[in-house]
């Protein structure tokens, strides 16, 4: 094969005498300055290259078949004799270099699944460790076969934190375009004991819809005091360009959340959700009616506990044609959960009788039983 020539140099039809199917896809170029063929190099239509002739189309047929295999259609071969129809037949076969050649990381269709594949991590909240998980990588590789997933290094340092400064950019603009922007502060505890600290942002768009932000959730290694906190939201305000929106602060009623609104001056407005708890929950401490919580508690935790008890109990729901519903315990933080925890258990009051009237039941928990 030699070098690909000018495009805008016409290209002869072969001569008639050529009667292979493949010269439907190659002619030749005229000498300089005559009207003869040049034969000792066949030229591509698709491509313009020259190709060396020696009497026959092997040279042909296989530029064809690594350059365009698309051009070797069953019409192609309509014409062809039994051994061009065999080698046709083998262009066809997926060869095995074909079949490993990988997608360029670079090119614009590696670059779109690279980064779908860190925002399916974002925002499904995955760990990198799915890049390495055999239901993942099969999804991807029957999807696209020759994209070659990348590394963990590669998304953490590259991928990642570009999606995150864009998408930024995208938040900061269109908060830019709100009159007054809300703050929602809250710290919380995982599960491996390490404070942390979130921060979302609310507000009203220009076509009255409201939006939701979470700007940051960042470790928290000093003490969760007023001024530490009062520190961070200063920061956060300045870092998403928030100094001129007015911004307001709202929080639960605890005592530090109270001073950081005050040592950070901010309009503060406590969260009437957690005022409303707090009022119930001294309402749910009254002596007679803690003392029915507790017993209701006993019985949901006793379920939620004991397999032997749980099963029995959806046997006798079947029974007494009841839904198949699990017993609720309450949470102190919800008031609202003790509501729930008493209208599931009376709802559900014939089974758990029933239940713990059970000779299964009673063997292991004879102490436990109803209310009337």
């Amino acid at each position: 094969m030699t070098e690909v020539d000018k495009k805008d140099r016409e290209i002869k039809n072969a001569p008639s005498i050529l009667k292979a199917s493949i010269w439907a896809h190659f002619g030749f170029y005229e000498h300089t300055g005559k009207h003869e063929l040049d034969k000792t190099h066949a030229v591509c239509k698709a491509s313009h290259t020259k190709i060396k002739y020696l009497g026959n189309t092997t040279n042909l047929r296989n530029h064809v078949r690594r350059f365009h295999s698309e051009m070797l259609t069953p019409a192609t071969a309509a014409s062809a004799t039994a051994k061009e129809i065999t080698r046709l037949a083998e262009a066809h076969q997926p060869r095995i270099d074909a079949m490993l050649s990988t997608l360029p990381p670079n090119s614009e269709k590696g670059k779109r699944i690279t980064k779908a594949v860190a925002t399916f991590i974002a925002k499904d909240l995955r760990p990198y460790s799915v890049l390495e998980n055999l239901g993942f990588r099969n999804l991807l590789k029957t999807l696209e076969p020759r994209y070659k997933i990348p590394s963990r290094n590669h998304l953490t340092e590259n991928v990642i934190p570009a999606l995150y400064h864009e998408t930024k950019a995208q938040v900061i603009a269109s908060m830019s375009q709100a009159s007054r922007v809300a703050i929602t502060c809250d710290s919380w505890t995982s599960v491996t004991t390490e404070s942390y600290v979130t921060v979302t942002a609310h507000y009203v768009s220009k076509d009255w819809k409201i939006l939701s932000h979470v700007l940051q959730t960042r470790a928290v290694y000093e003490s969760h005091m007023g001024s530490h906190l009062a520190e961070l939201l200063s920061r956060v305000v300045e870092e998403w360009q928030l100094s001129d929106k007015s911004v307001v602060l709202v929080t639960d009623n605890a005592s530090n959340m109270i001073v950081a609104a005050q040592v950070g001056k901010f309009p503060h407005v406590k969260c009437f959700a957690h005022t409303l708890n707090l009022a119930s929950q001294r309402a749910l401490k009254v002596a007679t009616l803690s003392r029915l919580l507790g017993r209701v508690r006993r019985i949901s935790t006793f379920f939620h506990r004991s397999t032997t008890a749980n099963h029995c109990l959806k046997e006798k729901q079947k029974c007494l044609g009841l839904k198949n519903h699990k017993l609720i315990t309450d949470v102190t933080t919800r008031w609202n959960s003790s509501y729930d925890m008493v209208e599931r258990f009376l709802e559900q009051q014939p089974a758990i009788c029933a239940t713990l009237l059970s000779p299964e039941v009673r063997k292991s928990e004879s102490d436990l039983c109803t209310l009337n």
